[in-house]
């Protein structure tokens, strides 16, 4: 696969904030990279770096093998800033037509569908319309086109879980066609849906990075089991996979970090009379990843 965004020591700089840090990223064609992190981390900062919107202090940028300022380039990736702003009196179909017109792409056979997929009054001003009908005219902009890159920060923002569901079947779409996908989100569910590899940002610093799989691997099994006699944490040393034993409330808890049947065997042996298992989802795994980088530095 070819690289589709490349950035090398990327860093910007205001004043004596330092938003971006020699940051190293490499997206290959057809993947989906989710770049997660909390507020006034870097992400908005470093997706205005790759279109060139801004300049970085130190280091560079390419993406689709150019710069992000090249018109050429430009017209091939759709972009969704953190926040849209256009003028009070355009309408969506002004914006369509107008911003369509640059790229070429004004008479996209797939503009009305997009509408209509993100139920859209393309007919009412700017300034009348609430965040989230501001949301979906940046939508259908990055989208129409079928771009070959898709860089959109925080995409969800401001819309309804129906509208959200509607946005992660469009961007699996895309993906299915090729497009390379580079988002920020404060979703999990989107990112677990859609993304390939994760990357993790805290104050400017890529903390780690980790495939999908990887992540989920990290979202360990807690099994709650049941004796009919006293069992005390400690029957379960040596046995392969366990992170954690603790008694609580009269059962055996078991954090597992990995196949199960090892503890399975022990648990009866012991005369385990019940099991409960119960999955952390990706919100507590990103939460304690954030957590656990911040207190490596």
């Amino acid at each position: 696969m070819s690289t589709v965004i490349e950035t090398d020591g990327l860093s910007k700089q205001f004043g004596d904030l330092v938003a971006v840090n020699n940051l190293d990223l490499a997206v290959e064609r057809g993947e989906c990279y989710a770049f997660l992190g909390r507020n006034g981390s870097g992400k908005s900062t470093t997706a205005r770096m790759l279109l060139d919107f801004i300049r970085p202090t130190a280091g560079s940028s390419a993406i689709l093998g150019g710069s992000g300022g090249d018109p050429v380039i430009r017209s091939r990736v759709g972009y969704l800033p953190g926040d849209l702003n256009l003028p009070r009196a355009m309408n969506g179909n002004n914006a369509f037509d107008f911003f369509g017109g640059l790229s070429g792409v004004a008479d996209d056979p797939e503009r009305n569908d997009l509408v209509e997929r993100f139920g859209l009054d393309p007919t009412r001003p700017f300034r009348d319309l609430s965040t989230g009908n501001r949301r979906k005219v940046g939508l259908v902009l990055a989208f129409m086109g079928d771009p070959e890159l898709l860089i959109l920060d925080e995409p969800t923002s401001g819309l309804d879980p129906v509208l959200q569901e509607e946005f992660r079947d469009l961007l699996a779409e895309r993906k299915s066609r090729g497009a390379t996908i580079w988002l920020t989100s404060h979703v999990m569910a989107e990112v677990e849906r859609v993304a390939d590899r994760v990357g993790l940002i805290r104050d400017g610093l890529m903390a780690c990075e980790l495939t999908m799989a990887e992540l989920k691997s990290q979202a360990a099994s807690r099994i709650h089991l049941t004796f009919p006699g006293s069992v005390r944490p400690s029957a379960f040393d040596g046995v392969p996979n366990i992170a954690d034993v603790s008694a609580q409330d009269g059962t055996i808890v078991v954090h597992m970090n990995g196949p199960v049947a090892a503890m399975l065997a022990r648990a009866g042996e012991l005369g385990a009379s019940e099991i409960e298992t119960e999955r952390q989802d990706l919100d507590d795994v990103f939460l304690q990843l954030f957590d656990a980088q911040g207190s490596e530095r």
